[in-house]
Formats: structure tokens, C-alpha cells, sequence
């Protein structure tokens, strides 16, 4: 009798031991899920920033074109007069991690891919984010706009509802004025270039990352 009981007790032990198990796969799959699911609207967020830098890089070479050689198409004038000094921000879907770490990091039981997931989410993003939003150098719009603007807005011609349509060259520059406005050029296309090693480097991460975890995913199963 003291054996059945003694037996009794440890399966139980067992059952329940299984039980948590069980519990804690399902809640790290859900988890990875969801996380699956932020790396993939990350990478098309950054795809579409990427994008940003290199039509801005295309825009520089456009104004370069002006001011040096007094040459303006006129379809892509809107555009390229748009585009110069946007900046972008880094929409970065945190949702899953967030419940990954309010459940506990431990939940992930692969500890060199819970130390991927760490490292993109606190330092790969924030650095991605301070740099786009917040490094002075990069804020395109604050630093040359408005001097660049002053040196071209006087030669645009606007139809009469005020729309842009067309630019009269050259542009009344001093040769001193052209200069500065060259070495603007040059400095937001070498920033955004910059940007887009550096974007193409975070989604290559997240893309990596994307491909371990659905791994992982189809290995517990």
C-alpha cells in the first residue's frame, strides 16, 4: 500500500512537472510568434526608410545637376525638391518583446537565441533610432532646408494656384553661394549613404533572426 502511495505521489510530481512544460512551450511559441511578427513589419518599415535615403541620395545628384550644369527635369523637379531634406523615422514593432519580457526573458529556453533577441531589441534598434531621430547630424530638414531653400525658392515658377511647375536656370547664385550649396549636397547624400549601409546591416540582422526563430519553432514541435 505504502507503494502505490509512494508511486501515486511521484507520478503526480510528474504529470505536473509535464504540465508546466507544456504550458511554458506554448507560451514561448506564442511569444516567438508574435515576435515573428514585429521582425516582419520592421523589415518593411526599414526597407521603406532605405528607400527614403536612397531617393535623397538621387535628389542630391539632381541638385548638383542644377547648380553645375543648369540642367532641371522638369517631371522630376516636385519630387527631388520634396525629397532633399526629409528625414525618416525607425517604427520599430516592440510589442512582442515587450510580453517576452514582462513573462521573463528565461521564457526562452535557447539562451544564445534569447541573447539575438536582446541584443537587437536593446542596442541594434536603440542605436538605429537615435541616429535617424535624434543625432543633430542627420536631421536633414533642420540643418539645410531652409538655407538651401533660400538660394532656389527665389528661381521656382508656381502656376496659379501656387504649385510648383518649373524652375528658371540658372540659379542667381554668387560663386561663393554655389560652393555652399554644393557642400551641402555633398555632406546629406555622404549622411544619407551612411544610413543605408546601416539600414541594409539591421535588416540583414532581422532577417537572420527571423529565419532561427521560426527554426526554433518548427524544432519544438
Amino acid at each position: 500500500e505504502f507503494a502505490m502511495i509512494f508511486i501515486s505521489v511521484i507520478l503526480a510530481f510528474a504529470l505536473t512537472e509535464w504540465s508546466n512544460n507544456q504550458g511554458k512551450k506554448v507560451s514561448e511559441e506564442k511569444i516567438f510568434l508574435e515576435i515573428l511578427n514585429g521582425l516582419k513589419k520592421d523589415s518593411i518599415d526599414l526597407t521603406g526608410n532605405i528607400d527614403a535615403h536612397k531617393n535623397g541620395v538621387k535628389a542630391c545628384n539632381y541638385w548638383r545637376k542644377v547648380i553645375t550644369e543648369n540642367k532641371a527635369d522638369k517631371d522630376s523637379l516636385i519630387g527631388y525638391y520634396f525629397l532633399l531634406t526629409r528625414n525618416v523615422i525607425s517604427i520599430q514593432n516592440i510589442s512582442g518583446y515587450e510580453t517576452l519580457k514582462s513573462k521573463g526573458l528565461e521564457t526562452i529556453k535557447n539562451d544564445t537565441l534569447r541573447a539575438k533577441i536582446i541584443n537587437l531589441y536593446e542596442f541594434d534598434y536603440q542605436v538605429m533610432k537615435k541616429f535617424e531621430e535624434d543625432y543633430k547630424e542627420n536631421q536633414f530638414f533642420d540643418n539645410y532646408f531652409f538655407q538651401i531653400n533660400e538660394k532656389i525658392a527665389p528661381n521656382l515658377k508656381f502656376d496659379s494656384n501656387g504649385n510648383i511647375y518649373d524652375i528658371h536656370l540658372p540659379l542667381n547664385n554668387t560663386n561663393s553661394e554655389k560652393n555652399t550649396l554644393l557642400s551641402y549636397l555633398w555632406k546629406i547624400q555622404m549622411s544619407r549613404t551612411e544610413r543605408t549601409y546601416a539600414g541594409k546591416s539591421l535588416k540583414k540582422k532581422i532577417n537572420t533572426l527571423y529565419k532561427e526563430i521560426d527554426a526554433e519553432i518548427k524544432n519544438d514541435r
